[in-house]
Formats: structure tokens, C-alpha cells, sequence
């Protein structure tokens, strides 16, 4: 039944991987193997020796022992702990999603528009990476890629120069989504677990994660791509922006919000999706004030009644990526089903029996990241080891399944979304820019070492 269930979980997992040549979304081998793997466990019940007890952390060797009912009413109460954790990273998500949503509603993000008033290559480099790695740290990594490439298409001519520019995008996003709890789809994983806490996230990495950005941006500064000024008129006029006071109120409120969220947590011990829900009300309330507002002005500068008035919330709530949260919650869940057999335990003695440095350990999770969803990766290593909260460990693993995905494009989020807007083919990628992104991921893995050597000793 062991077996079974693994060769289930490694056919979905392939067709996950290989999403883009079968022409099927990654959501429905997710949802499917997920289902099947909790099947195969309800119907072989009594062949299972061992049970993971997932809320003691520990490993039930008596589990076959147990009568029948007694295994399924431990088999429910597992897969109840397991959705409950699952829900809890895909409302704070949810959330997060709707108040980005939000601000793009009121042409929130073209107010970064304004700041660009260069032609120069290098110093646009710069401005755009620099944006990516802090903006990916408040928006996550794949939204500020979509909204950065949005606006470079819009001041760069050129395709070439701007595959490379969405190239450089892609290392700076990743890079600034890692040290940040609600930066990157795993470190969210990792926060809400219990595995990190905000403040030693940001104190950790936000080094290691600088060092991994600036090392590419800087070799790359220097290369021809980014030699002289861009061709044309490309400066972008603040009028270009729809509605200055809303679109800049909305992004300064929406990302004040999200940004809110870590001090509610701390503050309240509360989970962090309570603090979203809580940041996305606000926000909300503020979005129908302000689109009220707005269509009485138009309906009385137009003479028209004030009618066929739409939410924008409503409207927001309609544009969420639910594939993406159906794929999060098919992935998580079947990896809980490993977890609960024991196998993501027993994988561990074995892979710490082979591989005793976890340092080597962790740094081929980040090569595994670029290669396939570093989200299976995060969730399997939550059950593969047990280091108490913020141990240099959970802080390594975010960095490493953050970052590594940079080094091929379809190794994270914000690459693939970038491969679509730009059509920037696989192997392109592999011969530009995979060499600094692994430079700059050796490096910030380097750095993140020296620093836990000084600080820990």
C-alpha cells in the first residue's frame, strides 16, 4: 500500500513538473493525487504499522496495534488537523490576493510609474530590482513580477533588453520574497507553522537575501545588455496615472495593511490569517467608500443616475488566481497523507543517515526548488524534521527553496508568470541568466552561513 501510494504521488508529482507539455493545469493532478492517496490510506487502514500524530509531533509505532475503528477515528482527526492547518495559509493568501486586487482595481501600482524618470540601462537595473526586492517582501515575489513587467513593458522598447530586464526581475523578486513571512508562498508556509517568526526571518535573511539580488544585478550592470540609454522617449509622465489620489491611496493603504499583519500576530497570538482578514476589511471598507465617491462624480459630471454602481470588491474577489489556491490545497494535502504514514519521517533518518551535513541538505532543497515547486519541497521538509521555532535550520530552508527556484524560470511562480508575459523561451533563460542567479544563490547561501557561524558560533 506504501508503495502505492508513492508511485501515486510521483506520477502526480511528474505531471505537475511537466505542466507546460501536457497542456494540463498543475491544479488538477494535484487535487486528484491528493484524493486518491487519502483513498488508498482509507481502504488499507489495517496494512499500516506506523501513524505520524501530526499535533504531537511524534511518530505512533503502536499504531498497528489499534483496532479498526480506533485507526480510522485517528486517520479522521489527522485529515481534520491537516485541512485546518491547510486552511489556514489558503484564507491568509485569499486575503492577501483580494487587497492586491484591490489596489490594482484603483491603478494602485502605476504610481511606480512616477519614480522611473531615467533612460539610463544600468540605473534602470537597478531602480527595477531594488522595486522587485522590496515590493516582493510586501506583495509576494509573483505579484510584484507581474506588476513590474507590466510597467516595463510600457518604458522599454526593445525585446531583447527586456527579457533581460524581466530576467534580473525574476532573481530580485525571488530573492526579496524569501525574508519576509508573506513574501513568498513558503515562507508563509513556514510563519503560520510555527517553524519562524517574523522578526528572526527579517533578521536572518534580509542579508543573505540582498547579497543574493545585488551579486547578479551587479556582474549584470556591467554586461552589454545594460550598456548606454534605452531608445525613444521612454520617460513615463505622473499623468499617466488615472486617478493620483486614489491609485496612491489605495497603494499606500493596501500595502500598509499587509504589512500589518506580522505586528497583529505578535501583538495578539493570534494566526496570521485573523490579522488578514482583518487588514482586507479595512481595505474593503475603504475601496467602496472611495468607488462610491467616484462614480457619484462621474454620474453627476455625465448626468446620469446613479445606477449600475459595481463593488469593488465583488470585482476583486472575481479576479483571484483559484487555481493557484486549489493547486496549494491539493499539494499540501497530499503531502500531509505521506506525512501521516510516516514516510516523510522515516525519509529523514534515512537522508540525515546519508547526508549527515543538513547544510548539503538543504542547499539541493534549493536546487530541487528550480527544477520542481519548491511548495511540495517546503511542506515535505515541515515533516521531515523537528528543530523548535526558529532554529537556523527553518531560516536556511526558506532561503534556500526561495531563492533556488531563480536559477531555472520554471522553477518559481514569479518565472513562469514571466516566461508568459515575455515569452521568454526555457532554454534562453538557462544561457543568461541561470548562471548569475546561481551565483547570487551560492553567495547568499554563503553569506547565511558565515553570519549563523558569528552570531551562533
Amino acid at each position: 500500500m506504501e508503495l502505492l501510494i508513492v508511485i501515486v504521488f510521483a506520477l502526480g508529482y511528474l505531471a505537475i513538473t511537466l505542466e507546460h507539455s501536457l497542456k494540463i493545469d498543475k491544479l488538477i493532478p494535484a487535487v486528484s493525487m491528493m484524493a486518491i492517496c487519502w483513498a488508498i490510506i482509507a481502504f488499507g487502514i489495517d496494512d499500516f504499522k506506523y501513524w505520524f500524530d501530526s499535533g504531537q509531533h511524534k511518530l505512533l509505532e503502536s499504531f498497528g496495534a489499534l483496532e479498526h475503528e480506533g485507526k480510522m477515528h485517528l486517520m479522521e482527526e489527522t485529515l481534520l488537523h491537516h485541512l485546518g492547518k491547510t486552511a489556514e495559509i489558503l484564507f491568509f493568501l485569499l486575503g492577501a490576493m483580494t487587497i492586491v486586487e484591490i489596489i490594482d482595481y484603483f491603478d494602485g501600482f502605476s504610481t511606480f510609474k512616477s519614480y522611473i524618470k531615467t533612460k539610463n540601462k544600468k540605473r534602470l537595473l537597478w531602480i527595477f530590482a531594488f522595486l522587485a526586492f522590496i515590493l516582493s517582501a510586501i506583495i509576494d515575489n509573483l505579484t510584484a513580477t507581474i506588476v513590474l513587467i507590466t510597467i516595463l513593458q510600457k518604458i522599454v522598447n526593445n525585446k531583447e533588453t527586456r527579457m533581460w530586464f524581466a530576467g534580473l526581475i525574476i532573481v530580485a523578486a525571488n530573492a526579496g520574497g524569501a525574508w519576509s513571512p508573506i513574501g513568498d508562498v513558503t515562507t508563509t508556509m513556514l510563519w503560520i507553522a510555527n517553524k519562524v517568526s517574523a522578526g528572526k526571518l527579517v533578521e536572518f535573511l534580509v542579508i543573505p537575501s540582498l547579497v543574493c539580488m545585488v551579486i547578479p544585478v551587479f556582474i549584470a550592470s556591467f554586461m552589454k545588455p545594460f550598456k548606454g540609454n534605452l531608445d525613444g522617449d521612454v520617460e513615463v509622465s505622473p499623468d499617466e496615472i488615472h486617478d493620483t489620489t486614489y491609485s496612491s491611496i489605495m497603494l499606500y493603504l493596501g500595502l500598509g495593511m499587509i504589512l500589518f499583519v506580522p505586528a497583529f500576530k505578535t501583538i495578539t497570538h493570534l494566526p496570521p490569517y485573523v490579522g488578514m482578514m482583518l487588514s482586507l476589511g479595512v481595505v474593503c471598507t475603504f475601496a467602496e467608500i472611495f468607488s462610491t465617491k467616484q462614480f457619484r462624480i462621474t454620474s453627476l459630471s455625465d448626468n446620469k443616475d446613479s445606477v449600475g454602481h459595481h463593488s469593488p470588491v465583488h470585482k476583486s474577489l472575481s479576479q483571484i488566481e483559484m487555481p493557484s489556491v486549489l493547486f496549494f490545497f491539493g499539494i499540501l494535502m497530499a503531502v500531509a497523507a505521506l506525512e501521516s504514514l510516516g514516510m516523510l519521517f522515516h525519509f529523514a533518518e534515512d537522508l540525515n543517515t546519508t547526508i549527515p551535513n543538513t547544510d548539503i541538505v538543504v542547499m539541493l532543497l534549493g536546487v530541487g526548488s528550480a527544477i520542481i515547486d519548491n511548495v511540495p519541497l517546503v511542506a515535505a521538509s515541515l515533516g521531515m524534521f523537528s528543530q523548535e521555532i526558529d532554529h537556523p535550520l527553518w531560516h536556511f530552508i526558506a532561503f534556500s527553496a526561495g531563492t533556488g527556484g531563480s536559477m531555472l524560470i520554471i522553477g518559481s511562480a514569479s518565472g513562469v508568470v514571466a516566461m508568459g508575459m515575455e515569452k521568454i523561451s526555457f532554454f534562453w533563460y538557462l544561457k543568461k541568466i541561470t548562471w548569475l542567479a546561481a551565483l547570487g544563490f551560492i553567495s547568499g547561501a554563503a553569506t547565511f552561513m558565515l553570519m549563523r557561524f558569528l552570531i551562533i558560533g
